[in-house]
């Protein structure tokens, strides 16, 4: 990664450390904890820089499954293994698991009453807003690039825009980005 941590930022964290901090991240971030989590990781605890976390998110992206459980399994792993990778996935899921379970089971009792539906539709909006607001910290490390930007740029174009499929666009995109700024900073 191109951006190490100072040396005066905090040790490495323990097993613990990383349970204790995705389980609050958790419990927080209910509904969407990817900017939970970065908030957590880069500003409050600084285990990673904001390049590292934007960097081990894109790595993230291109792995099968949830983005966030896959950067929870990779940061728990970079600072205490399987150990870690362990207690930071099982922190992070133990809490909306249970509450996911108990809201499901009032949803289904009252999911017919409109001001459940409302408050619904409002929980969305605000989903979006968070993540809006996070993708302007994650791309913040990208903006004095600027072959990074028209990179990011191109990906919003392909998928939100055109609509190609990610399962033909990531590819692509991740092969010739990554020659692009392979040739460029050659």
């Amino acid at each position: 990664m191109s951006e190490t941590r100072p040396p005066e930022t905090r040790p490495d964290p323990s097993v613990f450390d990383l349970f204790l901090g995705f389980f609050i991240v958790g419990v927080c971030g209910f509904g969407g904890v990817l900017p939970w989590a970065r908030r957590m990781i880069v500003e409050q605890r600084k285990w990673l820089t904001p390049t590292e976390f934007t960097e081990m998110l894109g790595l993230c992206q291109f792995l099968p499954g949830g983005n966030i459980m896959n950067v929870t399994i990779a940061l728990g792993s970079r600072f205490r293994g399987i150990p870690g990778a362990i207690a930071a996935i099982v922190g992070l899921m133990a809490a909306p698991v249970a509450i996911v379970i108990c809201l499901g089971a009032v949803y289904d009792q009252y999911a017919g009453f409109p001001p459940v539906r409302r408050a619904f539709v409002a929980l969305a909006a605000a989903a979006a807003g968070f993540l809006l607001a996070m993708s302007w910290k994650i791309v913040a490390p990208l903006r004095a690039n600027p072959w990074a930007v028209g990179i990011a740029v191109c990906t919003f174009v392909a998928i939100a825009v055109v609509r190609l499929p990610m399962v033909m666009a990531m590819p692509v995109l991740a092969i010739g980005s990554t020659l692009i700024l392979w040739r460029v900073r050659a």
